[in-house]
């Protein structure tokens, strides 16, 4: 019995050679309202769907990790309260035999595991403010350094330390490639304050990158950097002024350390009264097309 559970859809794709793009299962049960994180999980698989690939959303369900999800295994994760299940959990679930919400990192490894080499999300986790003190940094980084899986994000949320996390992949030889842009963007924002070494403008070279990448037995992972529309992006003078203000507020009621980043993406989107959210979905959406572009293109390539 294989210890990874995929779906009959999925696996039918891998054994056919059809593209396919993964799907993180934490955005559902923690990054979104209820009754809208159903509705915008459907949403997601139907856009990968109409765009000719298989949509893989992961999740542990009863201790199985499993890609690629049932509709009826979709609606369990956004009305239950599942644990957020990071690569450090998932013994632990598994064990347990209880039911998670898979992160960027832990979604990465699964769908890697079973040859899925593409993956949409929305924005990839970093280093965190303070990190000198806290050691806070995500997971995201350090799995993205030996898991061959090709991530498109739209940068990393601005309340990170854009800098320190672009170092760190630097480090790590995980490559930054910009989609159309020579500026990594920053989450609800299309543009942060630092430019990228490289830039890509189609799926086909990102699927030669790739293909490059594997020539020569490397296992990390590709970061493709594709900016929210800078039509759709959030007003930079209100986003400013409401991470000014959630700062503040965490450092008056002396929230530290690791604790501070939940904190202000809470007050954030508490107090934004909606727009947040809505930029959120509007660039999960645009991350999935770049995405299924490129599995295309993997698959055409391979």
């Amino acid at each position: 019995m294989s210890l990874v559970h995929v779906s009959d859809e999925v696996q039918d794709a891998l054994s056919e050679g059809r593209p396919i793009v993964a799907l993180e299962s934490t955005i559902i049960s923690h990054g979104l309202p209820r009754p809208n994180n159903l509705t915008a999980a459907r949403g997601f698989e139907d856009q990968i769907r109409v765009a000719g690939v298989t949509p893989a959303t992961v999740a542990v369900l009863d201790g199985v990790p499993t890609v690629g999800l049932s509709d009826s295994q979709l609606e369990r994760i956004a009305d239950e309260d599942v644990a957020k299940a990071s690569v450090r959990d998932l013994p632990i679930v598994m064990g347990k035999g209880i039911s998670g919400a898979t992160t960027v990192a832990s979604t990465a490894s699964l769908a890697s595991l079973v040859g899925v080499r593409v993956f949409a999300t929305g924005g990839l986790g970093g280093v965190h403010r303070g990190a000198s003190e806290s050691f806070d940094e995500s997971a995201d980084i350090s799995v993205l350094a030996s898991t061959p899986i090709t991530v498109v994000s739209a940068g990393v949320k601005s309340i990170l330390d854009i800098s320190a996390t672009l170092e760190r992949l630097e480090t790590l030889s995980v490559p930054v490639l910009g989609y159309r842009t020579n500026i990594f963007p920053a989450f609800w924002l299309s543009e942060s304050d630092y430019p990228l070494d490289w830039r890509v403008d189609d799926a086909s070279e990102v699927a030669q990158i790739m293909q490059s990448r594997d020539a020569l037995g490397y296992r990390h992972g590709i970061v493709v950097a594709n900016p929210v529309p800078r039509e759709q992006q959030w007003d930079p003078t209100t986003h400013d002024r409401m991470l000014e203000e959630a700062l503040a507020t965490a450092t008056s009621e002396g929230i530290r350390g690791k604790d501070v980043t939940p904190f202000v993406l809470s007050y954030i989107v508490e107090h934004s009264r909606g727009e947040s959210l809505a930029v959120n979905l509007d660039l999960v959406s645009h991350n999935i097309a770049v995405a299924t572009d490129i599995a295309k293109a993997w698959v055409a390539l391979s």
